[in-house]
């Protein structure tokens, strides 16, 4: 018996108006919905061999919205099977107008940072499989971290952090 998770399971977000965000989550990130109540709930899910990744509670309408660097979570990161899935989610999210915050490459992996409706934290990345990590340790200090492994359309929006990193 071990007292280690096996992974996370879900992530429980609260929502002013569930029908709202159940839109969002199905039309941006393309999520497959286990189950819906208007008014209440909607449990979704990227892997549909699980229940549900995301539920979605509804609070109503005059709920005060997430203020930046509070405590509480910062954002939730959705995993692409590829650097090519990222390029097409990059597109979409353009196409959709999804206003996106940044794109911020990490060395091992690469994200595209944006908000839901209600203000929560979404990022849509792709990470190098471990064996292609240049290191296995303080894998994000900055200490021999490779950058611009993931060229795409986002480079004109990495352009910057790529120069301050020289």
């Amino acid at each position: 018996m071990s007292y280690r998770p096996k992974y996370l399971g879900h992530v429980n977000i609260y929502v002013r108006n569930v029908e709202r965000s159940h839109k969002w989550y199905e039309d941006v990130l393309g999520l497959h919905t286990y189950d819906y109540m208007p008014g209440r709930a909607a449990f979704m899910s990227a892997d549909q061999e699980q229940s549900h990744e995301v539920a979605l509670m509804q609070v109503g309408d005059d709920a005060p919205l997430q203020q930046k660097r509070q405590v509480g979570l910062n954002h939730m990161a959705w995993m692409m099977h590829s650097l090519d899935d990222l390029k097409d989610a990059y597109q979409r999210f353009k196409e959709l107008n999804v206003p996106i915050e940044h794109v911020s490459d990490h060395g091992i992996s690469i994200g595209i940072y944006f908000r839901d409706p209600d203000g929560n934290g979404i990022e849509v990345s792709y990470e190098l499989p471990r064996n292609q990590w240049a290191r296995h340790d303080k894998v994000f200090s900055g200490e021999g971290r490779s950058k611009g492994l993931f060229p795409g359309p986002w480079d004109e929006e990495l352009a910057p952090q790529m120069a301050a990193a020289r």
